[in-house]
């Protein structure tokens, strides 16, 4: 079976990584919509290279390295990877016009982060995700959350939201052909907070925040610009070396998608970038009702993430004490728990009942809350995101076979 990738940036060279090394599939098809450089030469040396991971060949062989990337043929665009063929298309970027039939690709994973919206129609101009299914996909993986820019519009019954080992059985083989694998902070968040689910239930938390301390991505500039016309957010604009950026995160909305009980509980993320290349981390806060004389333990918290991690192939316990690059290129873990730094506190909050309209034979109740902290690293290019999309991808793929 052929795997077809859209985009060659972040996330679709990594994938890239990924699936040479696997040799799942029989061959790659990506499409780049234009030229790169002087010709393949050029793109091959831009997908052997990474400033962040080092050289392909390491990756994949570690110190004995060697060329990984051989045979190349700038007519036909083509080139071997690690034994896998690859053929890149360098005709169109609009998904509809993207010869994905004639290529006999069947499977497509979009990691462009332009095509977003699933009810947004094949041919609109310029482009949209249901585009590759006019081009001859039948199943397409997009790299990133559904966006529903018309208001009002509901999510397709034929697209979903997934993030592996959480609500994998959710996708319905005869009914969905649009995914989209979350995003990082998503695929990190749901693993920080579904253990807690698990064990308190979600009637027992009264509301949750977050903030992702995340590593630069493609949507920062690298020097100080001028902003377009009309641009509403003046921090995007500004120089990722040299500053911390205030910005914002899907997170909240996609979470609900993935673990539908979060819709019941007041929850609020946040984001800010920092000036590093990848490894960012979660730092969650949930309040719980908790019962008068046994309060919530820091211990405890801790059990339940040891306990789950010895179940789960992508939540890691740790009680090392890391810093943001030693995460970097830890395989297939959704997040990293840092258990030396997670605490609770437990306090009595007195409530108004009268400010709440009740009537009673005492106005004010004494409820106990216990406020968890938790931090969870997450790699949120190729350690963390792009292996579980892997694992996305194959194992749509073998639905397929």
């Amino acid at each position: 079976m052929k795997l077809g990738i859209n985009g060659l940036g972040r996330i679709g060279k990594l994938s890239i990584w990924h699936h040479v090394g696997r040799q799942y599939f029989s061959s790659i098809v990506a499409n780049i919509g234009r030229g790169v450089g002087q010709g393949l030469e050029d793109l091959a040396a831009s997908i052997e290279r990474d400033s962040t991971y080092g050289r392909l060949a390491n990756y994949l062989h570690g110190y004995k390295g060697g060329r990984v990337i051989e045979n190349l043929n700038d007519s036909d665009g083509t080139m071997t990877i690690n034994g896998i063929p690859v053929k890149i298309l360098r005709e169109s970027r609009n998904p509809a016009e993207i010869k994905w039939q004639e290529n006999d690709v069947r499977l497509v994973v979009d990691t462009t982060g332009v095509f977003t919206d699933p009810t947004a129609d094949g041919a609109a101009p310029g482009g949209a995700l249901r585009g590759h299914l006019q081009a001859g996909a039948e199943k397409v993986i997009l790299s990133a959350p559904f966006k529903i820019r018309a208001q009002g519009m509901s999510m397709p019954d034929d697209a979903i939201t997934t993030v592996m080992g959480i609500n994998t059985d959710d996708y319905i083989p005869t009914q969905h052909c649009l995914l989209s694998a979350a995003s990082c902070t998503t695929t990190c968040l749901s693993y920080m907070i579904k253990p807690l689910l698990d064990h308190f239930g979600a009637d027992n938390f009264l509301s949750a925040s977050m903030v992702t301390v995340h590593a630069a991505t493609g949507s920062q500039q690298v020097l100080d610009r001028l902003p377009k016309k009309g641009a509403k957010d003046l921090r995007k604009n500004r120089s990722i070396l040299n500053n911390i950026i205030l910005t914002t995160t899907g997170a909240a909305n996609a979470l609900k998608l993935v673990i539908p009980e979060m819709a019941n509980i007041g929850f609020i993320a946040e984001s800010v970038r920092v000036p590093t290349t990848t490894g960012s981390l979660i730092i969650l806060v949930m309040n719980m009702q908790d019962d008068l004389g046994h309060p919530i333990k820091r211990d405890l918290i801790n059990s339940i993430y040891r306990d789950y991690a010895a179940s789960s192939s992508y939540l890691d316990y740790s009680e090392a004490q890391n810093v943001s690059s030693d995460i970097i290129g830890m395989p297939f873990a959704a997040a990293t728990i840092e258990g030396t730094e997670n605490h609770t506190r437990t306090a009595v909050i007195k409530v108004n009942l009268s400010k709440l309209g009740i009537k009673g034979t005492s106005d004010i109740i004494d409820v106990p809350v216990t406020q968890a902290v938790i931090y969870g690293w997450y790699d949120n290019e190729l350690g963390s995101y792009t292996n579980m999309l892997g694992d996305r991808t194959i194992a749509m793929a073998d639905m397929m076979v």
